[in-house]
């Protein structure tokens, strides 16, 4: 593959401009070796993720972090603890280069993934701010991809932004990973990663990163370096007693598809769920012979590939005989729903999931499923995923039979 030329823009007024451009690699690998001293680090986190066109934030999510290098794990290279920011003894996630625990709090659930069910190339893992930080740069240093890096003053910060121009979208789980293309189109495969880095110490302190599908956008506070060591960190200290652990293969199977198949033949459960317009709708409110539900997610791409057929779907058929309702049950922000519906130009109702109605769809969560009943208000057929051709042919044959 041809590789574009490396521009770097960055500007230093009280300095010659050669001097300035050829100093912005040398000063990325000034940062470089910053971030390699880290052997631990301590900070305050904030996570907020977003969807192209929104104006607020899908969610916003406070942590405090034990980040800690690890040359031991060959694939993040990191081991890290995330705690709750408001009380610090109770965990959220865990990875020691062995096993991710992810707890639910609810129910107190420690889900444990030792990264042996549907093995991939990688290890599904949030890499850590500070690794994340240092593998980025680390990867704008030294790729043969199509990239383009910028550098520039801003006062207080330096700003670097890195746009990788390949056919595959890049993602950093330690090492940069060009992710396999899925079964639909996602549109736009450029991916872009931003840092702003504090002069005071040339670290850097908030990242974004933006693909296709999704932007997200870290940001971290009260930084203390090197002040822990890795021998001390273990599991003892962060798992809580009183939780039942499950395996994540075993939640995965209980979630999956055979669960939501046992509602076939069953009357659907009933529900009252808020629209865009935070008005109640329920499913006795639908008065068509058929009706499709379609559980979505926004940030969803097999769910937003389906967004075309199930469109011309609903033109297809007179109101009388067929009904379209999608349930987000990803998002809970009403305007982050209102606001996909409008860049999506739905012409279905699309209302917000609760977590008793997921429960009683068994979807566990996942997207896209599809929920097809007869008049009597009896499930049909449950199809979980989207595959273009085979789900639109599935559907449509459904209805049809039931018509």
């Amino acid at each position: 593959m041809r590789i574009k030329q490396l521009l770097i823009i960055f500007f230093l007024p009280a300095l010659p401009t050669i001097y300035a451009q050829n100093s912005g690699k040398e000063y990325l690998k000034k940062v470089l070796t910053k971030l390699g001293k880290i052997e631990s680090a301590t900070y305050n986190i904030t996570n907020e993720s977003w969807q192209h066109g929104d104006s607020t934030a899908l969610s916003i999510l406070h942590g405090f972090v034990k980040e800690y290098n690890n040359p031991m794990d060959s694939t993040i290279g990191a081991s890290y603890v995330s705690l709750d920011a408001n009380d610090t003894t109770k965990m959220d996630f865990y990875y020691d280069g062995n096993i991710r625990a992810l707890t639910y709090h609810d129910n107190k659930k420690l889900v444990i993934d030792d990264f042996t069910f549907r093995p991939l190339p990688f290890r599904p893992v949030s890499p850590p701010f500070f690794n994340h930080a240092k593998n980025i740069i680390q990867y704008a240093l030294t790729t043969k991809d199509h990239t383009t890096l910028e550098l520039k003053d801003e006062g207080n910060d330096y700003y670097f932004k890195l746009v990788i121009d390949e056919n595959q979208q890049v993602e950093f789980f330690g090492k940069a990973y060009h992710l396999p293309l899925p079964p639909f189109d996602i549109g736009n495969t450029t991916s872009i990663y931003e840092l702003w880095i504090d002069k005071s110490n040339d670290l850097p302190y908030k990242k974004r990163r933006e693909m296709s599908h999704d932007i997200s956008v870290s940001t971290c506070s009260d930084l203390q370096i090197n002040n822990l060591a890795i021998n001390d960190f273990n599991t003892a200290h962060y798992f809580p007693e009183d939780y039942e652990i499950v395996k994540y293969s075993d939640l995965h199977k209980k979630d999956g598809d055979s669960s939501a198949s046992e509602l076939i033949g069953r009357k659907a459960p009933a529900w009252i769920l808020e629209n865009i317009e935070a008005q109640p709708v329920s499913l006795a409110d639908c008065k068509s012979k058929i009706i499709l539900i379609n559980f979505t997610g926004i940030g969803c791409g097999a769910c937003q590939a389906a967004i075309p057929f199930l469109k011309q779907l609903k033109d297809s058929f007179n109101s009388e005989e067929f009904d379209l309702i999608a349930i987000e049950s990803w998002s809970r922000k009403t305007s982050a729903i209102r606001n996909y519906a409008n860049q999506k130009e739905l012409n279905y109702i699309i209302l917000n999931a609760t977590n008793e109605v997921i429960k009683q769809y068994q979807t566990g969560g996942a997207a896209p499923y599809f929920f097809i009943m007869d008049h009597e208000r009896i499930i049909r057929k449950v199809i979980r995923g989207y595959s273009k051709e085979n789900t639109d042919k599935e559907i449509i044959n459904a209805i049809k039979e039931l018509l």
